[in-house]
């Protein structure tokens, strides 16, 4: 009898939901446009488990960019921390590329604080790109979720890492915590190195994070380490008292596997509920 249940089940499967696409629960895509450009970015935003059944309670947003590729693994490495209650619930927001935008172009316009002569593609919206998630992501989410005006992190990888970076030194508030992954410092010579640090006036929490064989004697087409070590000594000396640091190398890992470790490290850092 039980293996006809079973068979009964394994049918099922084949007749039903097992030839539907998957989808993220409780997630859903919208659209915004960028008043100045005419863009259209797509946002994707994932609701904790307890949203609907605690109508008053306001939740903290991650803000996480290349969205095609961070959405998923955030979603899937929170979900049962934050559901076990290992973490603090908080609001998933994937901010992906421009609409009609080709390969990395849109990335590489937006995540860049600098214009790069040698780049064909173009470069240096970094402070634009800001300005839209400030003026227009922001308010957005603010319209439509309960969320905390006070708790925002900001998880950006390589380019990512890079724009996190620009941020946290130019506009440091925008963010109460930061999670920087194996960081493009090198970009443009280094020139992210050389900004003013404007210090905050508010606690933030900086996680920074590169794997240890990111270097050209692992195959690596630029030095992370290096990049990412320098980036560490800036933050310690300049960011001041309010911003917290924690760097950490991942051991064994490339440029194209250190992130999801970063991500999950970096949010228990941040949101863990260890006591």
């Amino acid at each position: 009898m039980k293996y006809l249940v079973f068979f009964i089940f394994l049918l099922y499967c084949s007749l039903g939901f097992a030839n539907e696409g998957f989808e993220i629960p409780r997630s859903k895509t919208v659209e915004l446009t960028e008043p100045s450009t005419e863009r259209v970015y797509s946002l994707f935003i994932k609701t904790p488990r307890s949203y609907e059944s605690n109508k008053v309670k306001k939740y903290p947003v991650i803000y996480l960019m290349d969205a095609l590729y961070s959405f998923q693994i955030a979603s899937g490495a929170t979900r049962f921390p934050m559901n076990s209650g290992a973490m603090k619930e908080a609001i998933i927001v994937g901010v992906s590329y421009s609409k009609g935008s080709k390969g990395a172009s849109s990335r590489i316009r937006d995540y860049t604080p600098s214009k790069a002569a040698s780049w064909k593609l173009q470069t240096g919206n970094a402070e634009g790109h800001a300005k839209f998630i400030r003026e227009v992501v922001f308010p957005h989410l603010e319209a439509n979720y309960r969320v905390s005006s006070t708790e925002r992190t900001f998880v950006g990888n390589s380019l990512g890492g890079l724009f996190g970076a620009y941020i946290l030194f130019k506009q440091s508030d925008m963010f109460s915590s930061y999670i920087l992954g194996s960081p493009s410092v090198w970009f443009n010579n280094y020139d992210v190195l050389a900004i003013n640090i404007r210090k905050s006036n508010f606690p933030i929490k900086v996680y920074l994070s590169v794997g240890s064989l990111e270097q050209p004697e692992f195959g690596e087409g630029e030095d992370m380490v290096t990049g990412a070590k320098k980036l560490a000594e800036k933050i310690t000396a300049q960011s001041g008292e309010n911003t917290i640091l924690k760097f950490s190398v991942i051991d064994g890992a490339r440029h194209a596997t250190a992130f999801p470790t970063t991500l999950i490290q970096g949010l228990d850092w941040i949101y863990g509920k260890n006591e």
